[in-house]
């Protein structure tokens, strides 16, 4: 596995990252045991995956700490916790509380990262001024080791929280999302993490959008009809074909892991997955070249002004906006 350092925190972590919610949450939405579910994040770790990141959520932290027992000291566990329950703003105790909780499940002393899960901007002062002070507490009794923060990338399309936190002293990384249709941390984040050096955690790199073909079809469509891309994208029955050929991806997928790990200030790119030989892909995708710098430039001039494609649901990308 090829490993990068996860920008302040001095972490040394593979590039492929293990995301234990999503669609699948390890396979457990899906119908798969629990102890299958414990035997993927055993075989990720076979695989070279050092980063695993989980969320009190997820409902997938104790099997994370099953899966990982007897080399908790050879990876870095990252979880998270929410700092609201509907639209009532948790107080600290509540939070503290859910790392306490993440702790037991996850069968450690201690997390690497502990993050504030999916937070709002509107909701940003409050975790700054009220939630940070009392984490610090916690920090300083050793729980966590490094403070992170995650953006709720299907409400917020112009990643306007994570913008401020970038540039915060506050946060040691950030979870984004990014993908060959919604590049727009690119401009509103990046910039901000690499100079802050921020470590960063990529989301929806494929999500459900590129994993079917026909799923980018039909949106294209839909992004045709807005306005958004041309019409000839949207007439092509296979509009990212362009991508698969000798010497560029061997698949849409694979193109997609590996545009999204090339994005300068991209660290970790998480993915998700319930099946081994899905997660075997993924991770020989990540550890490819990049694409064809042809080929990333064509999606950049493609789709580099969209704004939040594919970042909600399972089914078809969204055309929500143009950035």
């Amino acid at each position: 596995m090829d490993t990068v350092t996860l920008g302040r925190t001095g972490l040394k972590v593979g590039v492929a990252g293990l995301g234990c919610g999503g669609f699948s949450r390890l396979g457990l939405a899906t119908g798969k045991s629990e102890a299958e579910a414990v035997a993927l994040v055993k075989r990720a770790f076979d695989l070279g995956v050092t980063l695993f990141d989980t969320a009190a959520a997820y409902g997938t932290e104790g099997v994370v700490g099953q899966g990982l027992a007897g080399v908790r000291d050879r990876v870095v566990i990252t979880t998270k916790a929410n700092i609201i329950d509907g639209d009532a703003r948790l107080p600290p105790e509540k939070v503290i509380a859910s790392l306490e909780n993440s702790l037991r499940l996850l069968k450690t002393d201690h997390v690497d990262v502990f993050q504030l899960h999916g937070v709002r901007a509107v909701d940003y002062d409050y975790a700054v001024e009220t939630i940070v002070p009392a984490l610090r507490l916690e920090q300083r009794k050793g729980k966590f080791r490094f403070l992170g923060i995650t953006e709720g990338a299907a409400r917020d399309h112009k990643a306007e929280m994570l913008s401020r936190a970038v540039k915060d002293d506050h946060w040691d990384t950030a979870m984004l999302a990014f993908h060959m249709m919604h590049q727009h941390a690119r401009k509103a984040v990046l910039p901000g993490a690499m100079a802050k050096r921020i470590g960063t955690l990529v989301m929806f790199a494929v999500r459900s959008i590129f994993a079917r073909p026909e799923r980018v079809a039909a949106g294209m469509k839909e992004l045709a009809a807005a306005g958004l891309v041309s019409k000839a994208l949207a007439d092509d029955p296979n509009p990212l074909g362009f991508l698969i050929h000798k010497g560029g991806a061997d698949s849409l997928t694979d193109a997609a892991y590996r545009f999204a790990r090339y994005e300068p200030g991209n660290d970790v790119v998480l993915f998700g997955t319930g099946d081994v030989h899905h997660m075997e892909a993924n991770v020989a995708s990540l550890n490819k070249p990049p694409l064809p710098a042809a080929d990333r430039q064509k999606l950049i001039d493609l789709f580099g002004h969209l704004l939040g494609v594919g970042l909600v649901g399972a089914g078809p990308p969204k055309p929500p906006s143009a950035a």
